[in-house]
């Protein structure tokens, strides 16, 4: 039966608890599933949540106060209809509700729990609609009772979706808010706090000083698939911890933090190596590590290759490189599906990236799985389906951020050799990463990395004198075009090549360039023009060319 809105209005004035509930209840089910509002009654939706608010002030049953809280969730997806639910009153009323409102210092205990969930979720709503209830949660010190209820992460008394919805509107206030972020990070210790208890969702135990296993795991084998509850609080964890450390990389951190961030470290490596329960699910997880991961501080990720080799690990030089082939595989999978390539592809390059630059081992592993000796010569170096073909492909993508950071990638696996990387991408996919660190001349910068081999295959080595080095191939024979041409004609034809570049300049269709002597690319101005255009011809009488200077 549909519920008129005044109806429901007349039933909740009486102050009668039971007329009231059923006339909720009625509401709540119709409505359980509408996203969409009649803007035509918007006022009273408005007088309703008024009234369901002043309801929950009053000493009721739990389901009645549960029907309350159910109406208000319904209602505070109307952007339009929040005034009710964003004051200050009517934030500390759904905080009390929620078991997060605090009384003489100590936190009101609220025994029925899905008042609490349903309480957190309509301070997730509000929350997220309006800026004005993001305002009174800080007033009132949300995140500090949050914060103080995630130390409880391994008490018992604590649904599921409790702790689901309280991380869900942590990650909503640090997300919305700067000062909520600055907050939980350096006044409440959120990076220790926030690990905790993604140790204490994993079900994790200390096998080394930066090495964990689960609990339930056996020795020597897989950690067994993360259950559906756990996988969904260890996602809000992540998003939360990528919050507040997304500054991190770009400062310098003490011992202190150093540490933590190792800690952290351990178990996102752990996170990154685990499965959930079913495909999509283990992708979205791993996405939101190695979001993470690209956070921490460049030294600290040194914890990924701590582990000890064991049977069935992928070994290199001596250092369990599990991790990184993980990231390399995660990488390159982002790289087929080639959809939303910036969202999704660059953190994982760049986590990969930087991770070469710092670690030798994980450079030459890298380096050895895309960037192998070279024996294809034929085909151009963006042709093909290994990883490297893959990569250079994105080296003259229309994105600029994506194809600096896939030459970037390829270029630190060339230890940053000018000369190497033109070998393995070809001069002319290079020459946008060359122009802007101004080495269009050649040359390189390598005094930070380690002397190893670059060793030619056979291939290569017999085909290096007819590679072009702008396609990085070997060529067809073509035939001369200025073949049985004079000097005058040759002459003449780049005159018409210098004015056709002169009148797209003056169109302003191009910019030409040139090249100074420190390898920078600058505008190549009219005078420079002139100085192409060849002497006139002097007459017959006048000096010889052997008596000219």
């Amino acid at each position: 039966m549909k519920m008129d809105l005044n109806t429901i209005i007349e039933k909740m004035k009486t102050g009668e608890q039971d007329a009231a509930l059923m006339a909720l209840q009625a509401y709540n089910k119709e409505k359980s599933q509408c996203f969409m509002f009649n803007t035509n009654e918007q006022e009273e939706r408005e007088r309703l949540g008024e009234l369901v608010l002043g309801f929950l002030g009053r000493d009721l049953q739990p389901s009645c106060q549960l029907a309350c809280l159910e109406t208000i969730r319904i209602l505070s997806r109307d952007k339009n209809s929040l005034g009710p639910f964003v004051t200050r009153g009517a934030i500390q009323t759904l905080s009390r509700h929620a078991g997060l409102a605090h009384s003489e210092g100590a936190t009101l205990e609220i025994p029925d729990l899905d008042v609490i969930v349903e309480a957190l979720k309509c301070l997730c709503n509000v929350v997220f609609n309006s800026e004005a209830a993001q305002e009174a949660g800080a007033r009132l010190g949300l995140m500090g009772s949050l914060a103080e209820r995630l130390k409880q992460c391994r008490g018992r008394e604590w649904s599921h979706e409790v702790r689901f919805f309280d991380l869900r509107l942590t990650f909503l206030l640090t997300a919305l808010r700067v000062d909520a972020r600055v907050q939980l990070a350096r006044e409440l210790r959120g990076v220790s706090l926030l690990a905790h208890a993604l140790d204490a969702t994993l079900g994790l135990r200390w096998v080394d000083t930066f090495e964990v296993a689960r609990v339930d795991a056996e020795e020597g084998t897989p950690p067994p698939l993360l259950g559906r509850e756990e996988t969904e609080r260890t996602m809000e964890i992540l998003k939360i911890l990528f919050n507040i450390t997304y500054d991190t990389n770009r400062r310098k951190v003490d011992e202190e933090e150093a540490a933590t961030y190792r800690h952290l470290g351990a178990i996102l490596r752990h996170c990154l190596m685990s499965s959930a329960d079913g495909e999509d699910r283990t992708e979205d997880l791993h996405s939101h590590t190695v979001n993470l991961l690209g956070n921490l501080p460049l030294p600290c990720l040194d914890v990924l290759l701590i582990p000890k080799v064991q049977q069935g690990s992928i070994e290199y030089m001596g250092v369990n490189m599990d991790t990184v082939n993980m990231l390399l595989e995660f990488m390159e999978k982002r790289l087929d599906r080639g959809k939303k390539v910036k969202e999704t592809l660059l953190p994982s390059l760049n986590l990969l990236t930087e991770s070469a630059r710092i670690h030798r081992e994980t450079r030459k592993f890298l380096r050895m799985k895309v960037l192998p000796p070279l024996r294809d010569v034929k085909n151009r170096p963006e042709v093909g389906s290994a990883p490297r073909n893959k990569l250079v492909r994105l080296m003259t993508y229309i994105d600029t951020d994506v194809k600096h950071c896939a030459a970037e990638f390829l270029f630190v696996l060339c230890k940053e050799s000018v000369s190497r990387f033109i070998k393995y991408t070809g001069y002319g996919n290079a020459a946008g990463l060359l122009a802007a660190r101004g080495l269009m001349r050649g040359g390189s910068n390598p005094t930070h990395y380690s002397e190893d081999d670059d060793s030619d295959t056979e291939e290569y080595r017999e085909a290096k004198p007819h590679i072009n080095p702008v396609t990085g191939r070997v060529e067809d024979e073509q035939p001369n075009p200025m073949e049985g041409m004079t000097e005058e004609q040759k002459e003449l034809e780049a005159m018409k090549l210098v004015k056709m570049f002169d009148k797209l300049s003056r169109g302003h269709v191009i910019q030409p360039m040139k090249l100074t002597a420190d390898g920078q690319m600058t505008a190549l101005e009219a005078a420079d023009l002139e100085m192409l255009k060849p002497q006139q011809p002097r007459p017959h009488n006048s000096v010889s060319d052997e008596d000219s200077n």
